[in-house]
């Protein structure tokens, strides 16, 4: 077994990881418990009693954290020309069309988010190999296939996010950045957590939130009780 550091006990000393926190305990002790020299994100892991593999109990949607992310989001606009400057106006890193589906086919995929409108997914659409993978590909359910490229985009660099389950039942997503105020990470989570239960499946039977986690990056996880937020 791997020795621990004087670091690691120290922050394990911190909380009780057979203990089931408050959501608001939980935001004050990742801060306490976050050692990291980078401004860390804070992440929530939500395990659901539901079964992906079925089209009417997959969860998925869109939040709009209160706070933000605190991460610069580099959005790229494939539109056509007469949109480009709407997609600039509102602060997109990366504008174009035919010249950006050449780079991304040449593997080119430094950017977080993609928004397009329905006129050219047909082009979009091709790039679902390189795309897929990465979370990358344009959805009309998430918003960011859209006639309204200047709101989607101005939604996005304010902190709109996606999540989606995972084929183990999990939804992992970053709600906020260890430098924001517990208050900020609380409500940020929160929002998040409301949105999740708003979408249960009808078709999803016993129990739905089974266990929430929360942690920052390279920390240990704190279990948060569903009880606190349902």
């Amino acid at each position: 077994m791997a020795k621990l550091s004087k670091k690691k006990k120290e922050v394990l000393a911190k909380f009780d990881r057979n203990k089931a926190y408050s959501l608001a305990e939980a935001c004050s002790l990742v801060k306490e418990i976050t050692t990291t020299k980078f401004d860390a994100s804070i992440d929530v892991a939500v395990r659901l009693g539901v079964d992906p593999r079925k089209a009417n109990q997959m969860v998925r949607g869109t939040v709009a954290l209160p706070h933000g992310t605190g991460k610069d989001v580099r959005v790229l606009v494939l539109c056509t020309p007469d949109k480009e400057e709407e997609a600039k106006a509102a602060g997109a890193d990366h504008v174009g069309l035919d010249d950006y589906i050449a780079k991304i086919k040449g593997g080119w995929t430094d950017i977080d988010v993609i928004v397009t409108m329905p006129s050219v997914m047909g082009k979009v659409g091709a790039l679902g190999r390189v795309l897929g993978p990465r979370g990358l590909m344009p959805n009309p359910k998430t918003g960011t296939v859209t006639m309204d490229i200047g709101k989607a985009v101005s939604e996005v660099k304010a902190g709109k996010i996606d999540f989606r389950v995972d084929k183990f039942g999990i939804i992992h997503s970053s709600v906020a950045k260890a430098s924001f105020d517990a208050s900020k990470i609380q409500d940020n989570a929160s929002e998040l957590l409301s949105t999740i239960m708003k979408l249960k499946p009808t078709a999803a039977k016993g129990t739905y939130v089974k266990s929430v986690f929360m942690s920052s990056t390279m920390s240990p996880s704190i279990n948060i009780d569903p009880k606190s937020f349902a």
